[in-house]
């Protein structure tokens, strides 16, 4: 009997799992899978694109108007593509640049990137956005002595220094091995604006900088030269995660199409062609341009001067170093007119037309007396005048930035003669860092101011003339 309840109690179990098996194989449906959110929808979904950028001029920092800078843009213009807000994580060497790319949360890295073979070995690279070469970067004074380089052999016994975790390094590295004798130090604390700096007042010999590192900082640092390319061409690219395939191939689809539009040429001719133009500013055009442009804007200028209280020899000479006296200057970035106003900054002043003469002058009169509002009472005299254009040229933000630190480091905060001894300071990392606004050029608006001030007392003087 045993036996019959046995054998009735198996076949109940096989029974069972026959049917279990019957059943599972009838619901499962082939290629039903469960897929892998892709990186590229995962941006998308939370309508974030999380960036590391490297806080220099070259790549990104805080201008008058806001964030700015060639990968900026570029980064800002593929957020806009794909509809998503650009989250940005700032870093201040490519090193810390490097290391924050490991965070998980990190889309993109963008810091003037080489990719290097190197490189390429440990990191995921997505397309390439500009084309470099590496340079020797030299003291110009040297060209009149037999120590300035010609070639790789000539940099025996040169003072060089490079910035340790860059490209540049890696170079150095490579031409020891090959047996070239290069006394070169490596350092991670100072940005290759600050070498270039160091190379022009001939704290060293030279540095190593790519060639569009180099062609912005020209016009900044006078004394600097290109000794000789040591490198091949080498494209600058974005760091991805390495599981970013959807991503790349989208980014490499929309900078094809973004560099077929002609907007890549537009974004490189802004930064690399433009500024060069319009910052090299010559004493005999400003002579013969006091003749042949200057008598079509006086009245327009001496109106604004009696509506606004302020010197029209100072709107005057604001308008030439904005745009040369040139009505319908503009750049790649919107600025406009006479005055070169941004188009928020006119839309506040209650300008319809940038290019409108009457109305650039009236809107940008407007705005430098706003900005002499927004000094601290405690600034006196002329100094009111020179922060204000300090804050029309950089900022108000930046410009507090440099108080502050005058403060810290037992200068007047309150004079201009201390404040452009400190404005240079927030170009250096040490300082910026620590800072509400970061990095900005700061020599550029003691530059600017000087130079107003300069075209201000050579007006000054041609009027007195006129007027006895």
């Amino acid at each position: 009997m045993n036996k019959y309840i046995t054998l009735i109690l198996v076949t109940f179990l096989a029974s069972s799992l026959f049917m279990f098996g019957w059943l599972s194989h009838s619901a499962y449906v082939p290629g039903k899978k469960i897929k892998k959110i892709s990186s590229l929808e995962k941006i998308k979904r939370k309508k974030v694109l999380n960036v590391v950028l490297l806080n220099s001029p070259s790549t990104y920092y805080i201008g008058i108007d806001g964030p700015t800078g060639f990968e900026y843009d570029l980064l800002n213009s593929y957020a806009k593509h794909l509809g998503v807000k650009l989250n940005i994580t700032p870093a201040h060497t490519i090193e810390e640049a490097i290391k924050l790319s490991k965070n998980p949360d990190i889309d993109i890295t963008s810091a003037s990137l080489a990719k290097t073979p190197n490189r390429s070995q440990n990191f995921n690279f997505g397309p390439s956005y500009f084309e470099v070469q590496e340079q020797v970067i030299c003291y110009r004074g040297m060209l009149r002595s037999d120590k300035f380089p010609r070639d790789v052999e000539d940099l025996a016994g040169l003072n060089i220094m490079v910035g340790e975790g860059t490209s540049y390094s890696e170079t150095i590295q490579s031409l020891k091995n090959d047996g070239f004798e290069i006394n070169a130090t490596l350092t991670s604390e100072f940005s290759t604006e600050e070498l270039l700096k160091k190379v022009s007042k001939h704290q060293i010999d030279c540095t190593i900088a790519d060639s569009n590192v180099y062609a912005l900082n020209l016009r900044y640092f006078p004394e600097i030269t290109l000794a000789f390319s040591i490198s091949g061409r080498e494209q600058l690219s974005w760091i991805l995660k390495k599981e970013a395939t959807e991503l790349k191939a989208d980014m490499y689809s929309w900078l094809n199409t973004f560099n077929q539009q002609g907007k890549l040429l537009q974004l490189k001719d802004h930064y690399y062609s433009y500024v060069l133009f319009f910052d090299y500013y010559n004493t005999k055009m400003f002579y013969k341009r006091i003749k042949s442009r200057l008598p079509k804007y006086i009245n327009m200028l001496k109106e604004a001067s009696t509506r606004f209280g302020i010197p029209w020899t100072l709107i005057a000479s604001i308008s030439y170093q904005e745009s040369h006296w040139n009505p319908k200057a503009k750049s790649f970035t919107g600025v406009r007119g006479l005055m070169m106003l941004t188009k928020n900054t006119a839309k506040m002043l209650g300008v319809k037309n940038r290019l409108d003469p009457k109305q650039s002058i009236v809107g940008g009169t407007r705005h430098i007396k706003q900005m002499l509002k927004f000094v601290p009472k405690e600034v006196k005299g002329e100094n009111r005048l020179k922060f204000a254009l300090a804050a029309y040229n950089i900022g108000l933000g930046h410009v507090r930035d440099a108080q502050r630190l005058a403060r810290e480091i037992g200068l007047n905060e309150n004079v201009w003669s201390d404040l452009k001894i400190v404005l240079p300071l927030l170009s250096q990392k040490k300082f910026y860092r620590d800072l509400k606004y970061g990095y900005a050029r700061g020599e550029e608006p003691v530059k600017y101011v000087e130079s107003i001030y300069n075209y201000r007392d050579i007006l000054e003087k041609i009027n007195n003339a006129i007027e006895k």
